[in-house]
């Protein structure tokens, strides 16, 4: 049996932009995925800021206002079972080092170990390597991969959680990548007959040739325009027609 894949997306809204400033953590939201599938688990939480005031800034593309977060724990008292969920598997958000330095900040309060960042992987940094001429904003790439992220009326931690898993999942190369596991998990339960004596899958011959696409008029062609390219072509080292 392989070796099961466990990846936690998450997302957090804050009072504002600043961890260093004393700005807190209001929200945590998390999905978790199981071989790169969601497996219906989730993590969400409000939390109180404690005494710290909501930027309206912030409100305005959260709408978590210091009211609602009145009666709800503190990250004292949520801290155990955040750690509990986040405690194993890579953890995926979209500009991570904001995330993590925000939660750093309020593990740090309570003396415990910051998150580890090798654990840590940056959809933004994956987005902006793959589509380097951007944009590469949470609403952009739903809107270039064809998510419905209709319901993403104002910033939500456990929305915009779920929306990103979906995402992470098209930047790593969509169905194909699911596929891929799907084939692999195959493998791990049939009997080995289809499997070379290292684990890798044979290679396997069609009975009969595909027909070649190419017409004699196309092969011919082509020969004559690699006559044309000197005495020794690069073409004909590599094998060409």
């Amino acid at each position: 049996m392989s070796e099961i894949l466990r990846e936690i997306i998450f997302d957090t809204e804050t009072t504002g932009l600043k961890a260093n400033d004393g700005d807190r953590v209001i929200e945590i939201g998390a999905v978790e995925l199981i071989n790169r599938f969601p497996s219906g688990k989730t993590y969400h939480v409000f939390i109180n800021p404690e005494g710290k005031e909501v930027h309206p800034e912030a409100l305005k593309v959260h709408g978590i206002s210091n009211e609602f977060l009145n009666d709800k724990p503190k990250f004292s008292e949520v801290a155990d079972e955040f750690l509990e969920f986040f405690s194993t598997g890579s953890l995926i958000a979209h500009n991570a080092s904001f995330d993590t330095g925000f939660l750093n900040a309020e593990l740090k309060r309570l003396g415990k170990p910051p998150i580890d960042n090798a654990r840590v992987i940056d959809t933004l940094e994956i987005a902006r390597r793959k589509h380097p001429m951007g944009p590469n904003s949470l609403d952009a790439l739903c809107s270039r991969y064809n998510i419905d992220n209709s319901k993403r009326e104002k910033h939500g931690a456990l929305l915009d959680s779920e929306i990103l898993a979906e995402v992470y999942i098209e930047l790593l190369g969509g169905r194909q990548a699911s596929f891929s596991l799907e084939h692999e998990n195959q493998n791990d339960q049939n009997s080995g007959s289809d499997l070379n004596e290292d684990g890798s899958v044979k290679l396997m011959q069609r009975p009969n040739p595909l027909p070649s696409p190419l017409s004699q008029e196309d092969l011919e062609r082509h020969r004559a325009f690699v006559e044309t390219l000197g005495d020794n072509p690069i073409w004909k080292k590599v094998g060409g027609l």
